[in-house]
């Protein structure tokens, strides 16, 4: 028995102003493409069941353009996977946020085989695979009373999918970096043990929660801090990689990871020191850098950081030469930080004491939810100020 774990492929995503030869946002192109060469490897895997754990879609409105080319493509995959029913779980992406809206996703269920569980909990069984599933969506968590997870007693296999943060398991960065996502489920609420497999959605790296609960990840980089998602911890080990999880339940379960071809390389350039440069050695540094790239930038993302920059430095520094990088490159980032002001150790009676240090005063008396680590959040925080300090320089 083997089933296709999928998850986030945000269809509809764009990023940056650059578009390709037929007027498409390049990132929606490349995200789009993505999502057609992991079905291509489904197809060639062969799988009884495919499960696509949540935001399917960027957007709870996506473009009709989106839509048709999905449909068509799902629609496809039942064409080459006639037997293997497909189950969509609706994420915090594509979950309208009042019921009146609606859901796009209720439209694939007009393809035979397909499954869509929108709004709420739903239970599928599968006879012919002897197999049951309960799907939850996104905001199925956010309710009072908490999903009923019984697995069905009658079927030899049992599926748990579901779209959402499980506490212990994300980074604090990138649980924040993912936006509204609400409170993480409880892994006592989650009865992990009680299936043959789980499988979740919303975490853009692929990760192990338990032995048969796993996060898929992203087939594609669909975050504003696409170099920081590359450095976690999932992603670290796989060398940035994106794809998708083939699932044998029997005598397992047993998870191996398929990667897929991306256009297009996330590059995090090390980074400088800019202390006592002048505009010219600053420049030629990040010449360095650039023509140091092993196949070059262009068509890249591409992120270079460089530490205590003074202002004047960062003023007279070779523009032109920094518009060229940008021009080649799909998205360059130069990323100056100006050096920390200096915070004073005595506070004069009367005298007002710097944002920062109020700020990080405020954060470590603040009250936590449970698992939020205390050091990362203040410095999660600080990191904050002094990125709007930059910006405001």
């Amino acid at each position: 028995m083997k089933l296709a774990h999928l998850a986030d492929p945000h269809l509809g995503y764009r990023q940056y102003t650059r578009q390709n030869a037929q007027g498409i946002n390049q990132r929606e192109a490349d995200v789009a493409l993505a999502f057609r060469r992991a079905l291509d490897d489904v197809v060639a895997q062969q799988p009884d069941l495919v499960i696509v754990a949540g935001d399917v879609f960027h957007t709870v409105r996506p473009t009709n353009t989106t839509i048709l080319d999905t449909f068509r493509r799902i629609q496809d995959l039942r064409s080459r996977l006639p037997r293997a029913p497909v189950v969509l779980v609706s994420g915090n992406h594509d979950t309208p946020r009042s019921i009146e809206t609606g859901s796009i996703l209720k439209l694939f269920e007009a393809i035979p085989g397909v499954h869509v569980v929108a709004l709420e909990p739903r239970r599928l069984t599968f006879p012919e695979l002897d197999l049951a599933l309960i799907g939850v969506p996104h905001n199925a968590w956010s309710e009072a009373v908490k999903p009923a997870l019984e697995p069905d007693p009658a079927a030899k296999y049992n599926v748990l999918v579901t779209h959402r943060e499980v506490e212990g398991v994300l980074p604090y960065a990138a649980a924040a970096a993912l936006g509204y996502g609400g409170p993480p489920i409880r892994r006592s609420d989650l009865h992990a043990d009680a299936f043959d497999y789980v499988a979740l959605g919303h975490y853009h790296v692929v990760t192990r929660v338990e032995p048969n609960a796993w996060y898929a990840g992203a087939l594609e980089y669909v975050t504003t801090n696409p170099w920081g998602e590359s450095r976690e911890r999932g992603a670290a080990k796989r060398d940035g990689q994106k794809g998708w999880l083939l699932v044998d339940l029997a005598p397992g379960p047993s998870v191996r990871f398929r990667p897929i071809a991306l256009e297009r390389r996330v590059l995090d350039l090390e980074s400088l020191e800019g202390t006592g440069l002048e505009a010219a050695d600053l420049d030629a540094a990040i010449a360095k850098r650039l023509a140091g790239v092993k196949g070059g930038i262009d068509g890249q993302m591409v992120r270079l950081v460089a530490y205590n920059v003074a202002r004047v430095t960062a003023r007279d520094l070779d523009h032109s030469a920094i518009r060229e990088a940008k021009a080649r490159a799909l998205h360059f980032r130069l990323d100056l930080r100006r050096p920390e002001a200096a915070r004073p150790t005595v506070v004069e009676r009367g005298r007002r004491q710097p944002l920062p240090v109020l700020v990080e005063e405020y954060l470590r008396q603040r009250a936590l939810p449970p698992g939020v680590p205390r050091e990362r959040f203040v410095t999660l925080g600080n990191e904050y100020v002094a990125h709007t300090e930059r910006d405001d320089g």
